[in-house]
């Protein structure tokens, strides 16, 4: 008997012994290990894939429900996703949040407060940025709170708005104007949606109300028909994070660094960058397609109807993925990718700089508050840099060819377009790589030293076209032509 029951204990104990190594087996850092990822990566991907079931309860139970237990879920939900993530330094963004409400309450709607809060919610970042920084992409607790800052701003001027004449405002701030006076629940749940809390979108106080109140539905008094659309981006989001798992340990920016790399062709060089820069933003592609389809399967997403009377679910839309791998042009690639980053800047930034009386100068400072809103690496501000550059000398380009006779009946020739679009789309990839060089290596020894290999071709060949396209213009624009543009 005693040796029966030893040998059960023997059993027992080896089939915990090998549970325990199974467990272990299946731990995130090996899972990570295993598909050449990092486990905070793996945390990420998980965390976002997360919020399908949580929106799923939210429609099954929440929806239509009292606002306060909407708010808590949101919540409650966000803060777990944080910890999760990041552990005890979710306290930064519940720092932040809280101070937040408390300068909404005690500044009330004032310029005052609206400086307060960009100023503290932009340092606070920056601080964050300078205490963590490595010379290598990290997910840390930075990452959800560039989000978040940009949030907080965008509440701040918005309440400000809603303390004016509604006629002094124009139709899009009054569109996002607070008339009401947010609790602290309220600006919570705004803030820790799980949908958006770690990647964005970003989205206004007003729509996430009008989420809550059951307003962001096709049918009114029903549950939102968004499991479709909400399945199409996942669907289109995996096929992303399918093709970027099985060719990123290919094509990555370490090879850029190597000697390998330095000891190649010139022209084999070029063409790494091309596919390289094309590829390094499928990663930002895959995680804002899944996030966008949680945001449309809780009706965050619902952005009213087209003509023909067919729900639209595009308000959170971060992508136009069509529009970025067909569009040859620079400026359709930022009009494709990070689309409301894009117009929360537009909206709270520069069209906010309309003092200045000058375009171009709102234009750069806007693309400067983005690079600092990055992070503090010399590589943010080349790689912003670049764009400037890059949109400025398009825009001279596209209104030369379009005002000369000779380039207009060229560029209009049937036969040569496919020729012209392969062109333009090697041109548009081949400096998007290069510009996406300086923001994926960050420091300047190493961004530098990959431009030293390509001989600087990005700037030199913008420059170049910066300084010589006034003078092919004169050459090649009839005088009339210059006289209607002038007028």
């Amino acid at each position: 008997m005693a040796s029966a029951a030893e040998g059960d204990v023997g059993a027992v104990a080896e089939l915990a012994r090998v549970l325990r190594w199974g467990l272990q087996e299946l731990s995130l850092n090996k899972l990570a290990t295993s598909l050449g990822a990092s486990e905070q990566a793996l945390r990420l991907i998980l965390s976002i894939f997360l919020g399908y079931p949580l929106a799923l309860f939210y429609r099954r139970y929440l929806f239509y429900k009292d606002s306060y237990l909407i708010h808590l879920f949101h919540t409650f939900a966000g803060l777990s996703i944080a910890y999760y993530n990041f552990g005890t330094q979710l306290y930064h963004s519940v720092l932040c949040v809280v101070l937040q409400f408390l300068i909404l309450r005690l500044m009330g709607r004032t310029v005052t407060a609206v400086l307060t809060t960009f100023c503290f919610q932009m340092a606070y970042l920056l601080a964050g940025y300078y205490y963590t920084a490595t010379g290598n992409y990290d997910i840390k607790w930075t990452m959800p709170h560039c989000v978040l800052t940009l949030k907080l701003i965008g509440l701040a001027m918005d309440y400000f708005d809603g303390g004016k004449d509604q006629n002094s405002l124009s139709s899009e701030q009054q569109k996002y104007a607070i008339r009401g006076v947010p609790s602290l629940l309220e600006v919570a749940g705004f803030s820790y949606f799980y949908g958006a809390f770690l990647v964005g979108p970003q989205f206004s106080m007003n729509h996430y109300m009008k989420l809550v109140q059951g307003q962001l539905t096709d049918i009114p008094g029903t549950i939102p028909n968004s499991t479709i659309p909400a399945l199409k981006r996942l669907s289109l989001g995996l096929f992303y994070l399918v093709g970027y798992t099985l060719l990123s340990p290919h094509i990555t920016e370490d090879y850029l660094l190597s000697d390998d790399y330095e000891n190649r062709h010139f022209w084999f060089r070029c063409m790494y960058m091309l596919v390289w820069g094309k590829f390094v933003l499928y990663k930002y592609v895959t995680c804002w397609l899944v996030t966008e389809g949680v945001c449309i399967l809780t009706g965050l997403g619902f952005n009213d109807f087209d003509e023909h009377g067919n729900a639209k679910w595009d308000a959170c839309a971060n992508m136009k993925v069509w529009l970025f791998e067909t569009n040859p042009r620079f400026t359709g690639t930022i009009a494709s990718f990070n689309i409301n980053t894009n117009a929360w800047v537009a909206r709270y930034f520069f069209k906010r700089l309309k003092f200045l009386g000058n375009k171009v100068l709102s234009q750069g400072l806007s693309l400067l508050f983005l690079a600092l809103w990055h992070g503090l690496h010399s590589g943010y501000l080349v790689c912003f840099q670049m764009e400037f550059l890059i949109v400025i000398v398009e825009r001279q380009a596209a209104s030369l060819i379009q005002d000369s006779p000779t380039l207009s009946s060229l560029a209009s020739i049937t036969v040569l377009k496919p020729f012209y679009y392969l062109v333009q789309q090697s041109i548009h990839w081949l400096f998007m790589g290069y510009s996406m060089t300086a923001f994926c290596l960050f420091t300047w020894d190493k961004w530098l030293k990959v431009y030293k290999s390509v001989y600087f071709i990005g700037h030199v060949f913008f420059l170049s076209l910066l300084i010589t396209l006034p003078y092919v213009r004169k050459a090649m624009v009839p005088r009339k032509e210059k006289l209607k543009k002038t007028e």
